[in-house]
């Protein structure tokens, strides 16, 4: 009996036990409904190969796509004071900077690095939606003045992704300064003739539309996304009307004369590097491709030996 109960009942139980599959496996897009496979996803760059939904991505992630063979390399930023307010709502401040810390795996909320992309140096910044909302705080204000100083020092242009929910709240008033800050670092640009560009992702909206989001010398947006000041909902509580269709969308936007271009994230690389090659007068350098495998040659004819017997032939029957 303890044979069988030992070994027999627990083999065939894990035969027929349900296997658990990770969720992190499937993505469901959020407008078409299709479960996408995470490799898939991955390589796709976070875009709904079905209905070509932009997901949100991570900074990480995509400087991994977006630099010449995901190589770059991180530009220190300064760290400001923790909490100088001492702000307490549902949480303290330093627990919410924990929490975001330990889910996102990133310091802040802004990745700042440098690298080529086809050949062209250049300084890039991405804010990171899913750290508190890519918020504007101290931090983003150091990073973008950091990017700006080290693209004028280098005599690089920068490239800015925005994804953000406006100014941070916990920081007060130390958050809305931040925009005269980034406003300035953008004039630094401009000083010394280095083109500025700005992608816009969903969502940008709040004090980042209202300064350096909007500032750059080519404005292109990612499909679909939402880049305001105030949130639709919000405009028609106030002036109590009903808003167009796609009301603040980036193909809205640009047909309205705010944006230059609403660019796909699989083409933006190509796109960028094609206008930077443009304003600074440099050549682009296509990245060389990894070398395919190519059939091995056919083995040469046997070829008997000079001193071999020749074979005898075989008596017809």
């Amino acid at each position: 009996m303890n044979w069988i109960t030992n070994y027999v009942r627990p083999t065939i139980g894990s035969l027929f036990a349900r296997r658990e599959v990770p969720e992190n496996l499937w993505t469901k897009c959020d407008v078409c409904g299709t479960m996408l496979f995470h490799r898939e996803l991955d390589a796709a760059q976070r875009v709904c190969t079905n209905c070509g939904h932009h997901m949100t991505i991570t900074p990480r992630a995509r400087f991994e796509k977006f630099f010449d063979g995901g190589a770059f390399s991180e530009i220190e930023v300064p760290e400001p004071i923790a909490d100088p307010l001492h702000f307490r709502d549902q949480k303290r401040y330093p627990d919410r900077m924990k929490d975001a810390r330990k889910k996102t795996g990133e310091t802040e909320a802004m990745l700042v690095a440098e690298g080529e992309i086809f050949g062209l140096p250049i300084v890039a910044a991405a804010q990171d939606f899913s750290f508190m909302g890519g918020s504007m705080g101290m931090y983003v204000g150091n990073a973008i003045i950091a990017a700006a100083e080290r693209a004028v020092k280098l005599k690089r242009p920068l490239v800015l992704f925005s994804a953000a929910g406006g100014a941070r709240m916990q920081e007060g008033i130390l958050s809305l300064m931040q925009m005269p800050r980034t406003t300035v670092a953008v004039d630094m640009l401009q000083e010394a003739g280095l083109p500025y560009i700005v992608v816009l992702t969903h969502p940008t909206t709040g004090g980042v539309t209202a300064s350096y989001a909007m500032l750059g010398d080519v404005q292109i947006a990612e499909p679909g996304a939402l880049i305001c000041f105030a949130g639709p909902r919000v405009i028609e509580q106030t002036i109590r009307e009903k808003l167009p269709e796609g009301f603040q969308r980036a193909e809205y936007l640009l047909d309205h004369g705010m944006l230059d271009r609403v660019t796909e994230r699989g083409k933006l690389k190509e796109e960028i590097a094609g206008i930077l090659s443009m304003l600074t007068g440099q050549e682009l350098v296509t990245p060389a491709e990894p070398p395919k495998d190519e059939p091995l040659p056919a083995p040469p004819p046997e070829v008997p030996a000079p001193n071999a017997p020749a074979a005898q032939a075989k008596p017809k029957k």
